[in-house]
């Protein structure tokens, strides 16, 4: 008689390993969403957006973003609202890159800072950013620098906060690559600020950078309370 080939089954080993394996690796994902509910409530929140855009036509989708935009002209009618609903849309319609700099960046800091840290600098470096950029382009545009259509320009996005996030985490590398990380991102963020054609965005995002470097005593309070919560052995 042949001799029976032992699988992967046969003493149920090699499907207990894959299952557990599978298993892991399940919870290990829900467990990094599940701590970091801010980041995911607001990617799940520009999910639907750029899939509502996806359905305007073009022009409309243009008329649609300038009312939600952060230019000086919305900005001087309703600030508040704008500063908002800027950062609920996507310019472009490209959903899933912000998926994965959303994974690495956002919820990394949530991780790291608590929510409401991690929302304080986020917030913070969209706010500071956007009324810096806005208001050299007011400079400019008073200086015929710029003409004044560009009072009317279309800016709605999350790019200032994640370049304000990507700064602070500054403070969560390792201290032996810390500054090759700063010295990393300004270069990113600084090299379109230089260069020929740099735009009131460039100077949002970079902005928004030394407004996340700025953001250290956040962090600082941070470590201090996990130093608190997880005291050194003595």
């Amino acid at each position: 008689m042949p001799r029976e080939q032992p699988g992967p089954s046969a003493d149920g080993n090699g499907s207990t390993r894959t299952d557990d394996h599978h298993r892991t690796r399940s919870t290990g994902v829900r467990h990094w969403i599940a701590t970091a509910p801010g980041t995911y409530i607001w990617l799940a929140v520009l999910f639907v957006t750029t899939v509502v855009l996806h359905r305007m036509s073009p022009g409309f989708e243009e008329e649609f973003l300038r009312d939600r935009s952060t230019n000086l002209h919305e900005l001087s009618q309703n600030p508040v609202r704008v500063l908002i609903t800027s950062a609920l849309w996507i310019d472009g319609g490209r959903w899933l890159p912000y998926a994965v700099l959303f994974t690495v960046f956002h919820a990394t800091a949530e991780h790291w800072l608590g929510t409401l840290r991690w929302l304080a600098v986020a917030v913070t470096a969209h706010v500071v950013a956007t009324l810096v950029s806005e208001g050299v382009l007011a400079w400019a545009i008073r200086q015929d620098h710029a003409p004044q259509s560009a009072a009317n320009t279309l800016d709605v996005g999350v790019s200032y906060a994640l370049a304000g996030v990507i700064a602070v985490l500054t403070y969560r590398v390792p201290r032996l690559w810390r500054y090759a990380y700063v010295f990393a991102v300004l270069v990113f963020y600084g090299i379109p600020l230089v260069a020929d054609g740099r735009t009131f965005t460039d100077v949002g995002h970079f902005t928004a950078v030394l407004t996340g470097l700025a953001c250290y005593p956040l962090a600082r309070s941070r470590r201090k309370a996990q130093e608190t919560e997880h005291p050194a052995a003595q």
